[in-house]
């Protein structure tokens, strides 16, 4: 029954609670506002309310517009640069995963010398201690998928290198997360998709992994729950904000599940699929990986009844095998329209599996230790190889 839990950001969670920000005592007196480079936060009036927001709670705000989907180390460098020079004292995170995870990196680098990688440890990261306390993050959810508004982890990418690696620590939690599904309304059918699914597949790894829980596993499996069967509905009527909200619950409980658990090697392969190709959407990636994935861990056998269990939260309440997890999770699929999602429109190519397993392992090799059995670089292989279209 051991657990280890520290999750110190105050949430706010509902339909129009981004309204509320401004009765929160806030970080400092100059924030940043971090957003995508993107239209979507302009253009949706998300920007102009949180600007308001910071207004009434005595709040001066610089705008940082530069963020793209599977954030730069760049990006993150000129980010915080800004930051310093305005002398900013907390960022706030307006978006999705991007916008929040390089808002974390970038208060690391805004009160801390030379590079972001020289703190991160994978691939060509220096694993340089970090001396000083990043500055406090607010961080405004407009997806359900990351759960990053509540977890201390920062995905980034190192263009050159081709390197795509998770840091998180601590200091690295928000302070304050806003998840207002309100704000999630104007999100497409397609990304629906692809942010649910990253969001179920963290509690879905987070319940297989070595390092689960009683704790985790009791955050995990309402994840799945209200991830699995609401989805549908988010991406089929996105006006819907019943079904907004329990996807967003269940992000945001997944989000717990990673400060609590651990994700396991799928997300490492991905990582290694996107950071050589960019433009693949993370939750696209992974819902590519995934039959070939849970199949692999299945036929190992390593942990039978909880592939069970999760089928029967997907709905199927009379699952008796784990192949059931399977069954579920392909109509989870075919319901929200992402079956067909295929590996060649996003240039990736058979050749390149054996570079893209060892790219997982040097990059990201912590979440292969926190699986149930041993994956090989062959394994790996196999599994690209499986779910290649």
């Amino acid at each position: 029954m051991s657990f280890n839990m520290y999750v110190p950001t105050r949430i706010l969670f509902g339909a129009g609670q981004l309204n509320n920000l401004h009765e929160q005592k806030m970080p400092g007196k100059k924030a940043m506002i971090v957003i995508s480079n993107g239209k979507s936060a302009k253009e949706n009036g998300y920007l102009i309310r949180t600007e308001e927001q910071l207004k009434m709670a005595g709040v001066e705000t610089i705008v940082f517009d530069e963020v793209e989907p599977n954030p730069l180390k760049s990006t993150v460098m000129v980010g915080s640069a800004l930051a310093r020079v305005n002398d900013c004292d907390f960022i706030v995170a307006l978006g999705g995963g991007s916008s929040i995870d390089a808002s974390k990196a970038i208060a690391v680098m805004a009160t801390n010398d030379g590079d972001y990688w020289d703190y991160v440890s994978g691939g060509s990261g220096k694993e340089k201690p970090v001396n000083n306390k990043p500055l406090p993050v607010v961080a405004i959810t407009t997806t359900a998928g990351t759960g990053s508004e509540v977890d201390p982890w920062a995905v980034i990418t190192h263009k050159e290198n081709h390197e795509k690696i998770g840091m998180g620590y601590d200091d690295m939690f928000p302070v304050i997360a806003v998840v207002d599904p309100e704000l999630m309304r104007t999100v497409t059918p397609e990304f629906t998709a692809y942010q649910g699914f990253d969001a179920l597949f963290h509690s879905v790894e987070g319940y297989i992994s070595k390092s689960a829980n009683p704790m985790s596993d009791m955050y995990a499996i309402t994840a799945i729950e209200n991830v699995s069967c609401n989805l549908e509905k988010a991406v089929k009527n996105g006006n819907d904000v019943i079904a907004r909200e329990k996807v967003a619950f269940g992000s945001t409980l997944s989000g717990i599940v990673e400060s609590l658990s651990l994700a396991t090697s799928q997300h490492s392969l991905e990582h290694a699929m996107s950071a050589f190709h960019q433009k693949l959407p993370h939750g696209a990636g992974l819902i590519m990986l995934s039959q070939a994935f849970f199949t692999h861990f299945i036929n190992e056998q390593v942990c039978d009844e909880r592939f069970v269990k999760m089928a029967q939260a997907m709905g199927m309440e009379d699952a008796k095998e784990p192949m059931d997890f399977i069954i579920m999770l392909e109509k989870l699929k075919e319901d929200c329209g992402v079956a067909d999602l295929k590996m060649s429109d996003y240039g990736i190519k058979p050749e390149e599996f054996e570079t893209l397993a060892q790219n997982a392992k040097e990059t990201m090799g912590l979440l292969f230790e926190v699986d149930r059995s041993k994956l090989s670089i062959q394994d790996c292989v196999a599994i690209f190889e499986a779910s290649y279209k």
